[in-house]
């Protein structure tokens, strides 16, 4: 075979052109300063309302933790746009990391209830800034022909850290004490800072960013954003009432079920990133809710062992899908510039689904009873599916 032949047969095989390399070293420095930002995040997501507990605030005080680090994250999504069309991506991302990091140390210091909720308020503002650019700067780094995969992969890097965090960080507490898991959290996002100043700087945008009332009301993004948000509020149910639908069951099944459920979401992230490169007009979000919505469906008809570990892989395999197809479905709509407004709107689907999720179930719950309410978020699920369009609308070309 002739050496002409070869190459065109290589071309052949890998669809006309050679495929970019993935992990570049401005993406490996994205990765790193997303990965230092949920280390420090998760690292004191339980921690803090257990240190509230302890100076006297109770299961009240505790609550509030949580829910004003929520809500300040919530907040600081709408203006995020506004503020990295202004100032830069980097220079934002520097300032979010440093506000997630640097109060951590006045809790050392912090005994009352007021001073800890607002070191949670400042740190969800950090927080808020390092989701929303950490994925807008993945999709603007990656090469265009595997967008999708480093979507994926970056679903893995911030998903690794919440699935050791967590348990780390109380783990860490009953050892060394809440000053030492203080400082490790700050150290974390300096790491993050530190790999995040090696990110190229700002540049000319060739046109006018998408503002963040324009995404809102471009139905492109906000109809992929309500189908996901129908799952991230059945993922805030889960998370937050699996122990109490399941009072039959021990302890270690619960735990097991719901580290199946963390470890599978991140790997069909990424599976799904690769896929949807390669077959982008496959309607695997569709796809991604009915298969987390079978897996609310089982742990609503069952409590045995086996279905409700089966149960929750489902949920948690659709919901890794759902997350890279949304997302990435949702980036095809716009340009360069409007990467940074889709990741706000995706996050705001995110964030508010898992909060309107655990507040209403238990609402609906205490009417009904656990099954009927699950089964009740298995149809809440599949009506968010109305939202998408019956035919792929072409995404424009830039």
């Amino acid at each position: 075979m002739s050496s002409t032949t070869s190459s065109t047969t290589a071309l052949t095989i890998t669809g006309g052109s050679a495929r970019p390399p993935l992990v570049t070293r401005p993406l490996l420095l994205a990765f790193v300063a997303s990965a230092g930002a949920m280390v420090s995040f998760y690292l004191l997501l339980t921690v803090v309302p257990l240190y509230a507990t302890s100076t006297g605030a109770g299961d009240v005080g505790a609550g509030l933790v949580t829910g004003t680090l929520m809500l300040s994250t919530v907040l600081a999504e709408l203006a995020i746009p506004r503020l990295a069309a202004r100032f830069g991506q980097r220079s934002v991302l520097l300032a979010g990391l440093l506000l997630l990091g640097a109060p951590a140390l006045l809790l050392l210091v912090a005994t009352g209830l007021p001073a800890i909720l607002l070191v949670c308020f400042v740190r969800g503002l950090g927080f808020a800034v390092t989701v929303v650019l950490g994925s807008a700067l993945v999709a603007e780094l990656a090469p265009a022909q595997r967008r999708g995969e480093a979507l994926g992969l970056y679903g893995v890097v911030v998903g690794i850290p919440g699935i050791i965090g967590l348990p780390v960080g109380v783990w860490l507490v009953d050892r060394v004490g809440y000053p030492s898991v203080f400082v490790l959290s700050t150290l974390a996002a300096l790491a993050g800072l530190a790999a995040a100043t090696g990110l190229p700087g700002r540049r000319a945008e060739p046109e006018q960013p998408l503002g963040m009332l324009a995404g809102l009301r471009n139905p492109a993004l906000t109809r992929p954003a309500t189908a996901f948000a129908g799952v991230a509020l059945a993922s805030g149910i889960v998370v937050t009432f699996l122990p109490s639908v399941l009072t039959d069951a021990s302890v270690n099944l619960i735990a097991f079920a719901l580290l199946a459920q963390a470890v599978t979401t991140p790997l069909t992230r990424w599976w799904a990133g690769r896929y949807l490169d390669r077959h982008p007009d496959t309607p695997l979000l569709a796809y991604g809710v009915v298969v987390s919505a079978s897996g609310v469906a089982i742990l609503a008809v069952t409590g045995h062992p086996v279905t409700v570990v089966v149960g929750m892989l489902l949920f948690g395999a659709g919901f890794g899908v759902a997350q890279c197809a949304s997302l990435t479905g949702m980036l095809r709509q716009v340009s360069t510039a409007g990467y940074g407004t889709v990741s706000a709107v995706w996050n705001l689907a995110f964030d508010a689904g898992i909060g309107l999720g655990a507040a209403g179930f238990g609402l609906v719950a205490a009417g009904t009873g656990y099954p009927a309410a699950l089964g009740i978020t298995v149809l809440v699920m599949l009506s968010a599916l109305a939202a998408l369009p019956r035919r792929r609308q072409p995404a424009p070309r830039p």
